[in-house]
């Protein structure tokens, strides 16, 4: 174990319902924007804390202001609500009880450790100038997400900020290491899907047909290439093919196919570069053979890119709290979006990973069935917030 911080052993009072909130949240998962429970449970913890309370920002958001002092900075935090549509195998006395809902992201316990540190400020107040808690819906969303609607409601209007952060829970990492990086850090993450348009019939006279089965297998094979002959080897993206889907009855060539791809880089360049050679090939592709294609490309989340000053900032309170040895201040490029993207395009600030525990046989990675956020987190979150705030936050 690492040396425990004098404020990790303050926490330990909150810690009881600290980790009742947690499990409460865990056992009864809401999904984008129907965080209405939540919600109303943040909110109502925040008001007995002392802060201010905005509810209804971006549908199902909050945000809890507490002003102290005459400082002038003002900080922003933020935390996710929002479960996945997946159904839950842990087994735990705590597990969902919302069919085809689960928490497998650790989101419950981002609340949870944000809603730890507003206890902990609300109770102490030591600091001067503004605090900002954001409590977002809808991260999982992928598209027309929770930060998108908040921002679009006025945010950092209503709720200024100098600087903002976030943070992800990190399984396969040690609980209490942090680890974050200067510059991009998670992709941008685009979706496409694709109709293929042939021509049927039957499969004792392929000649008569434009088989979209077979379109589709050369549109598929042609993608590979994009990455490998197209991209910067320097640079990083990744093309797969999620969902081909082309017929279903036996010795009928089908009319049509459709292919759903993931797209990811970290470089807005790139990131047009990867647009424009997929519509290109698809086309080329599907022409070639007679067929016609439809391309549907959905624009997901930008790359997240932290600002260099606030990750040094970041890093010092990491350090101060764990010791230099627990935290990584040149963490490796994070493959899974974030919509917190959307939030540092207007504010600087850094979002940062949290170690959720090594893997084992208990310990999985999110959006597994049996995932579960790690309570030993709860307090090291909490802490890492409260000391943020107060460090950033002085005359």
């Amino acid at each position: 174990m690492f040396p425990t911080h004098q404020r990790i052993e303050q926490l330990a009072q909150d810690l009881v319902e600290i980790t009742a909130i947690r499990h409460q949240i865990h056992s009864h998962p809401e999904l984008a924007f129907e965080e209405v429970a939540t919600a109303d449970l943040v909110a109502r913890k925040l008001g007995e804390w002392g802060f201010e309370v905005a509810t209804g920002v971006g549908t199902t958001g909050v945000v809890g202001t507490l002003r102290v002092g005459s400082g002038a900075r003002r900080i922003g935090i933020r935390a996710d609500m929002d479960a996945l549509a997946m159904e839950e195998r842990t087994g735990l006395p705590y597990a969902s009880t919302q069919a085809g809902k689960m928490h497998a992201c650790g989101h419950d316990g981002h609340t949870s450790m944000l809603l730890g540190a507003a206890k902990y400020l609300g109770r102490t107040r030591n600091f001067s100038g503004t605090l900002h808690l954001y409590f977002q819906p809808a991260e999982e969303r992928g598209h027309d997400s929770g930060a998108e609607r908040m921002i679009a409601d006025g945010l950092f209007e209503r709720f200024p900020c100098d600087a903002v952060f976030g943070l992800h829970n990190h399984p396969g990492a040690e609980v209490g290491t942090f680890m974050m990086r200067k510059g991009a850090f998670q992709p941008a993450t685009d979706k496409v899907r694709i109709r293929v348009i042939g021509r049927g019939g039957h499969v004792a006279r392929p000649h008569l047909t434009v088989d979209p089965a077979v379109v589709s297998a050369s549109i598929v094979m042609a993608l590979q290439t994009i990455v490998s002959r197209n991209v910067d080897p320097t640079q990083t993206a990744v093309l797969s093919v999620c969902s081909l889907q082309s017929g279903g009855a036996y010795g009928v060539i089908p009319n049509e196919a459709s292919i759903e791809l993931s797209v990811r880089c970290f470089d807005a360049e790139v990131r047009a570069r990867l647009r424009q050679r997929i519509e290109a090939t698809v086309h080329g592709q599907a022409q070639s053979y007679g067929a016609q294609a439809e391309i549907e490309y959905q624009p997901g989340y930008p790359v997240l890119v932290n600002t260099a000053e606030e990750v040094d900032f970041a890093v010092a309170v990491a350090r101060e709290l764990v010791g230099p040895e627990r935290v990584d201040p040149d963490f490796g490029l994070v493959t899974p979006g974030e919509d917190f993207a959307f939030m540092l395009q207007r504010r600087p600030g850094c979002y940062l990973r949290l170690g959720n525990g090594l893997f084992h046989a208990r310990s999985h990675p999110v959006h597994h069935p049996q995932y579960d956020f790690n309570d030993d987190n709860l307090p090291i979150g909490a802490a890492f917030w409260s000391l943020l705030a107060e460090r950033y936050l002085t005359d």
